[in-house]
């Protein structure tokens, strides 16, 4: 199929492309990667009056480190994301999630930027911001935002962001001491949508867990910041504590049904995502309930 008829604008600066945005609001959608965007032009699943291709701003591309933050410009693409040095060594989730983001040829075109702005429930990183602790930077004509990932996403490709507003970067703070970062998903082949995923980062401090944020995705209508890793946090994991942290989860969770996987069996996947994430952080197989390969 072929898209709708719609004007197209390049923007040269932020400032242009902002103001197009406040021109033309709902009617109007923004071109950076495509990824996501063109497909859904060819399908007709969405028809704007006005395309604004934002890939001209170099100042929206680029990943900086300063003080006790990471910051990643809007347009830096996944491939750059899985090759920064900076990423790697303050955000290493980021780096093991990117592997499984599509295809190569889909990573050397999107961007990190629409990928959290697209907010598929599905997605990795939208995940990852979550369980990072990250802080979306959107910027409109009156000024910039700044809002906690996890507030970020309202629902099935529905964020904070407002119709004039542009999302210009991601930032992240610096890994603290003892921090490790787990990531896994199940799909069924390689680069297919998930079935279900957990994005985690972790503090630990000899064999105990002092934070844990664990962040579910493909298992609800955005990321889910399980508040059931609280019964692994504070003194050593049992495995009576992971299997109430399993049962806690389960009632968090609300996933939808569709043809990759029924509701139940996201569940089950969830439960073993928690449990796999925790023997592999504190090294204790002796932990494992049930294994899933």
């Amino acid at each position: 199929m072929k898209a709708p008829a719609f004007s197209y604008a390049r923007a040269s600066s932020v400032d242009e492309a902002l103001s197009l945005l406040a021109q033309h609001g709902d009617q109007a959608k923004v071109l950076s990667g495509g990824q996501s965007l063109m497909p859904a032009l060819n399908l007709r699943l969405s028809a704007p009056e006005w395309i604004v291709d934002i890939n001209a701003l170099s100042e929206l591309r680029g990943v900086t480190v300063a003080g006790y933050v990471l910051r990643i410009g809007a347009l830096t693409r996944h491939a750059e994301v899985q090759t920064s040095p900076e990423i790697a060594t303050h955000a290493p989730l980021l780096t093991d999630a990117i592997h499984h983001v599509a295809h190569p040829a889909i990573r050397n075109r999107g961007t990190i930027g629409g990928s959290l702005a697209h907010a598929d429930p599905a997605s990795e990183l939208p995940a990852c911001a979550v369980a990072l602790g990250a802080t979306i930077v959107v910027r409109g004509q009156g000024g910039e935002r700044r809002i906690a990932a996890e507030d970020f996403f309202a629902g099935i490709y529905e964020t904070q962001l407002a119709p004039a507003e542009l999302l210009v970067a991601v930032e992240v703070p610096v890994g603290k001491t003892g921090s490790r970062p787990f990531f896994h998903e199940y799909a069924r082949r390689s680069g297919d949508y998930a079935m279900a995923g957990l994005a985690a980062q972790a503090v630990i401090d000899g064999d105990a867990f002092t934070d844990l944020r664990l962040a579910f995705f493909a298992v609800g209508d955005k990321p889910v910041l399980a508040a059931s890793a609280r019964h692994l946090v504070g003194k050593p994991v049992t495995a009576a504590m992971l299997a109430q942290a399993q049962a806690a989860l389960d009632g968090e969770l609300d996933p939808q049904e569709d043809q990759q996987a029924t509701a139940s069996m996201r569940r089950y996947f969830a439960r073993q995502l928690m449990e796999r994430c925790v023997v592999t952080l504190l090294e204790r197989p002796d932990l494992e309930l049930r294994k899933l390969a």
